[in-house]
């Protein structure tokens, strides 16, 4: 067992080939996981409140409620959401299934969103990007985890514009879990970073509703980067705000000049947050080093 790790490791080539097929494989969960989480906690919370109004005498709940399937996951199967043909195995092959099928369901030849092999696309070459600047380390593990987290919260928020507490909160104690030992930065830096990462975005969250009345991001954002923080320490944390701020500025008159957004609907922050975390986990200590440097020569 050994003697094989040894050989994966050392030999370049196969390592980043076997790292780009779990990516891929890893890609077609968090699709999954993309997908379901949202309707799994919308149900529960659709439960919580009819148990609550039963409780307070507002809402008469049936003797005999028939027990739902069950739906998380791992089940039910996946299937075609035009024709309900439940998906064999050979056409849920990451990427190749859909290059196979033309982008077409098997049997009603509805058109499969191309988001599903972008993402599988997505999460592989990002891990191997992560592999690729830290070696063979658990540092690459860490930054590969957390860096999928991230790619499912970007897609959750910009469909529901919500961060999910399951994803955000676990990520967050992982951040402090892995630095107890400095693998990303020391300990006291990760919770000055949690903390600072909340208030940061919580106090111009205030801010901005006291002066305009409305509000201008949600607590999930607060979290997320409260989240990085964790991971990246507190001296990421303006790289980050930076970062977000450009993104979200050029996607922002992107959205503008292609007019493929419905006014209406409030933007996202969450992705842009995203983005920004995983170039500082990445180049971050590069980035404010040369902006010190700016900073140096400018004074």
């Amino acid at each position: 067992m050994m003697h094989a790790f040894a050989l994966i490791t050392h030999n370049t080539t196969l390592f980043f080939s076997l790292l780009f097929i779990l990516g891929l494989v890893v890609g077609s969960f968090l699709n999954v996981v993309i997908h379901r989480l949202p309707e799994m906690l919308k149900s529960q919370w659709s439960k919580d409140c009819k148990l609550f109004l039963a409780e307070n005498g507002d809402l008469q709940l049936p003797q005999d409620t028939p027990t739902e399937p069950s739906y998380n996951l791992v089940v039910p199967r996946s299937r075609c959401p035009h024709c309900g043909h439940q998906i064999a195995a050979w056409e849920n092959i990451p990427v190749i299934s859909y290059l196979l099928l033309r982008g077409k369901c098997s049997q009603c030849t509805a058109a499969i969103s191309i988001r599903y092999p972008v993402v599988e696309i997505l999460s592989a070459v990002i891990a191997a990007i992560v592999a690729w600047q830290f070696g063979v380390s658990w540092q690459t593990a860490a930054a590969i985890v957390l860096s999928w987290a991230l790619i499912c919260l970007s897609f959750i928020d910009y469909d529901h514009q919500y961060l999910p507490d399951n994803i955000t909160l676990p990520f967050l104690w992982l951040g402090l879990l892995v630095n107890l030992n400095g693998l990303f930065t020391d300990i006291e830096s990760a919770l000055i970073g949690t903390m600072a990462g909340y208030l940061i975005l919580w106090s111009i969250y205030k801010l901005f509703k006291l002066v305009t009345g409305k509000e201008g991001m949600g607590y999930g954002d607060f979290k997320l980067l409260a989240m990085a923080g964790a991971w990246l320490g507190w001296q990421m944390l303006p790289a980050i705000i930076l970062i977000s701020s450009v993104v979200g500025a050029l996607f922002g008159i992107a959205i503008i000049v292609f007019k493929q957004h419905d006014k209406a609907k409030p933007i996202p922050f969450g992705p842009y947050l995203a983005i920004a975390s995983w170039i500082a986990l990445l180049w971050g200590d590069k980035l404010n080093q040369a902006y010190l440097d700016w900073i140096y020569k400018t004074i």
